[in-house]
């Protein structure tokens, strides 16, 4: 390209080049200057992007001079296309509207700023950044396609609207409309305030520091809006007050410090609201989230601290295998224990070891055996009826080991009522001569316990209704002292 068939716009910035000034076409006027209104923008403020392809290309230098493009403002024409390029120069197009969609497959950059700009789409896969890449504020209806880049330092796309059209309507498609995936920030993924309607992809994505989603929105009704599969973070994931409309797949991620999703909003009704399972993570906030409409998947997760109040689950979850060390808020059995029976595969027994497990690290082991006793009648529930029965009697008389006071309460009764009703109607001496003195207290429980013997069991005989009483406390002392000590052992073996 001859540089006599440069613009006046165009020589602007080609003059401005060599020296890294800033050329600035915008007028003052906010409502004007805006990048959606670039229609009504004149020829003074048009720049082809061969023009500037060819200018990076050259890149003309100036004594003493740092060389870089910086522009705003500006309306791009045509199609600015450095596939394969290496720019060794820092470039800013900021505030500028493209026509197109550049073309920046494979480049390598210093540094790229498109904030605040407006572009139909981004075809920057393989993308190779030496520095800072930025596209906050960006609007961009099409695709933005980033997936295998490596940025050395960090990723800002805060205020970014990926996948909306100017006038606000949504054109759902299976592209994944914002592709990050398997991409290498080597510092943080700075995404607060983004909107994207369509799926955000991080599979395999590589963060060195935090990846920041707070305030986004991400809308995908029905289909998966958020598929960030094994993504690797440095240190956190915020996402305070996220609202994600479909599916959020997390499976596999490796967060070591927080999981923050406090004040979220989590909803795809009659699908999976939230997968993150074999997922290893610090810290996972739900605190003060909305209820999450959708079910929940946490299978085979290792989480040290959980913090959700118990009315943020939703009425189906999966918990089989989630290993964790901590719950907070602090709360009794009675408000966890309604969670692990939502469980969508049934009777999970790991789920309520775990539960039990975090009680006693705090020293509760009343708590503990409340649940315990909760997994014992929800295991009664699988067995078929003659166990079932055997199970009720266990939970009635001792509540399977975890009650001990109820089968002292159960003794008490019976001693009583044997001593009473034996005092009042003394049974006859099988031999007249040939007999101790009858205590009742004592006669009773010689029929109660199948261990004892005070001799008067075997030298008296009630006779009639009390006969009948003497074999049910005889039945009754079996099986209590038979589902004591099976209660008791399995106490004990828990201990």
């Amino acid at each position: 390209m001859e540089i006599t068939e440069l613009t006046a716009a165009e020589r602007r910035v080609w003059d401005a080049f060599p020296r890294g000034a800033t050329v600035d076409f915008r007028t003052g006027d906010e409502a004007a200057d805006d990048p959606e209104a670039a229609d009504g923008w004149g020829g003074e403020r048009r720049v082809r992007g061969e023009v500037l392809r060819a200018l990076l290309a050259l890149s003309p230098q100036e004594d003493g001079e740092i060389a870089a493009l910086r522009v705003i403002g500006a309306r791009v024409t045509g199609t600015l296309n450095l596939r394969f390029a290496t720019v060794a120069c820092a470039v800013t197009l900021h505030s500028c509207h493209f026509e197109q969609a550049p073309q920046l497959y494979g480049a390598a950059m210093r540094q790229l700023n498109l904030s605040d700009s407006v572009l139909p789409g981004l075809a920057a896969a393989t993308l190779r950044v030496d520095g800072v890449l930025r596209i906050s504020g960006c609007r961009i209806p099409g695709p933005v396609e980033l997936g295998g880049s490596k940025i050395t330092q960090a990723l800002f796309g805060d205020r970014a609207r990926i996948g909306v059209n100017a006038d606000g309507s949504t054109a759902f498609n299976r592209t994944p409309v914002l592709q990050l995936n398997h991409t290498i920030i080597e510092d943080d993924l700075w995404l607060p305030g983004l909107v994207v309607h369509g799926e955000l992809r991080l599979d395999g994505a590589s963060v060195s520091g935090q990846v920041r989603l707070d305030d986004a929105e991400l809308t995908h009704p029905g289909a998966t809006a958020l598929q960030a599969e094994t993504l690797t973070a440095g240190t956190d994931l915020h996402a305070m007050r996220i609202r994600i409309q479909g599916r959020a797949n997390m499976r596999g991620m490796r967060i070591p410090g927080q999981l923050n999703l406090s004040y979220a909003r989590l909803s795809n009704p009659g699908g999976v609201a939230l997968r993150a399972s074999s997922c290893t993570v610090g810290e996972f906030w739900l605190r003060a989230a909305a209820p999450v409409q959708g079910t929940v998947n946490l299978r085979r997760t290792q989480i040290d601290l959980i913090h959700a109040e118990p009315a943020v689950w939703p009425r189906e979850v999966r918990l089989d295998g989630l290993s964790y060390t901590a719950l907070l808020p602090a709360l009794p059995a009675g408000q966890r224990l309604p969670l692990l029976e939502r469980e969508g595969d049934g009777y999970t027994p790991y789920a309520y070891e775990q539960l039990t497990t975090s009680y006693r690290r705090i020293g509760d082991d009343s708590a503990a055996r409340t649940v315990l006793l909760a997994k014992q009648r929800r295991h009664r529930g699988t067995l078929p009826v003659y166990a079932r029965v055997w199970g009720y009697l266990q939970d009635v008389t001792v509540g399977y080991g975890y009650r001990p006071v109820r089968a002292a309460a159960w003794l008490v009764s019976l001693l009583l009522t044997g001593t009473l009703t034996y005092a009042l109607h003394e049974p006859i001496p099988l031999k007249a001569d040939e007999h101790p003195p009858f205590n009742a207290l004592f006669y009773t429980l010689d029929l109660l316990l199948p261990l004892v013997d005070f001799g008067q069991e075997k030298s008296f005989n009630p006779q009639g209704w009390y006969q009948w009483l003497s074999y049910a406390l005889i039945v009754t002392g079996w099986l209590l002292a038979t589902t004591i000590a099976a209660g008791i052992s399995r106490s004990v073996s828990r201990q």
